[in-house]
């Protein structure tokens, strides 16, 4: 079968499609035909030796996937070959077939294409875990979403509308801020163009939002925070900017602000009950229309690692899919 793979923590550049043996499963394990792999910001970060985790070497990139079971091993009782699945199994997506634990799959849901599914855990399921579990968002209340045009940006803003906030989307350019609009945004703030504090100020009546969601750190995290509301929230979700932020700590004190780090992957593993929950949350107003994964491109195996080094740059709008049988 085909692969793309990383041999050493390092460049981009370095990943290798090749033909490797097709894996077998081991205890508690399924193999998958994969349909479709979704990119995320992790899987740029995870070849370069960059992120918290590291898979041992050698590996397949393509953080999350959605296929066909065609094959299992022992132990595994509740999934069969021949059944549509889904997951978030960190590493190996971006091959034709994959290995996954059996306790990291969930059945795609009725309705729901492989695409889609391949689409939806990760920015979905991150930004959910976020607004919901750690921010604990009201209806009514403004949420302020830095780098929103991206993955988990737009995930934010729809699932932020579902839940009745009002949703400010703040972006690079106009392109990126007309994708924020067509997700449900209310407002728009072009950062390099406008200040971003300034313009919050204007469109909150200078009362400031109740939450702030970054994906990204760098330079505009001090700016954000300030442009918090008494006991404002800010979730600290990743740092796509690539620079992690200090703050000084007294903008905490003089509006009793909150500063929440939001890391779903550990949540995921700790709380398989609340993930569940989250998953069948997202299942269902999917099915009833209220959110829709931006699937901005879809790419054959051989695309995969230029994709992964556009990621890198941040010159991904939604989300890119990978279909490793074409």
């Amino acid at each position: 079968m085909r692969a793309l793979i990383c041999h050493a923590f390092g460049p981009i550049a370095d990943l290798t499609l090749e033909t490797v043996p097709l894996p077998e499963p081991g205890p508690g394990q399924v193999r998958i035909a994969v349909e479709a792999a979704s990119l995320n910001f992790p899987d740029a970060l995870i070849v370069q030796g960059l992120y918290q985790v590291r898979p041992p070497l050698p590996f397949s990139p393509g953080a999350e996937l959605a296929g066909t079971i065609t094959a299992v091993g022992e132990g595994v009782s509740a999934w069969q070959p021949g059944q549509r699945v889904m997951s978030f199994c960190g590493h190996g997506g971006f091959a034709e077939q994959a290995i996954v634990p059996a306790a990291q799959l969930l059945p795609l849901p009725e309705g729901m294409d492989m695409d889609t599914g391949a689409a939806l855990l990760l920015t979905y399921g991150t930004a959910l875990h976020a607004l919901q579990d750690v921010g604990r968002l009201q209806r009514g209340e403004t949420l302020l979403v830095l780098g929103a045009a991206g993955g988990v940006g737009l995930a934010a803003i729809e699932i932020a509308r579902d839940l009745g906030a009002r949703v400010i989307a703040a972006a690079s350019s106009a392109e990126r801020l007309a994708l924020c609009r067509q997700h449900g945004a209310h407002e728009l703030i072009d950062y390099h163009r406008e200040d971003l504090r300034r313009q919050v100020d204007a469109l909150t009546g200078g009362q400031g939002v109740q939450m702030v969601l970054d994906p990204v750190g760098g330079a505009l995290a001090e700016a954000a925070l300030r442009a918090t509301a008494w006991r404002g929230r800010y979730l600290v979700v990743g740092f796509a900017a690539g620079e992690i932020p200090k703050v000084a700590l007294n903008l905490l004190l003089l509006k009793e602000r909150q500063m929440l780090g939001v890391f779903w992957g550990d949540a995921v593993r700790r709380d398989p009950a609340r993930h569940a929950h989250n998953m069948r949350q997202l299942a269902e107003a999917f099915a009833q229309g209220r959110i829709r994964p931006c699937v901005s491109e879809r790419l054959p195996l051989e695309g995969a690692r230029d994709a992964i080094a556009r990621m890198a740059a941040r010159q991904v709008l939604g989300k890119v899919v990978v279909r490793p049988q074409q």
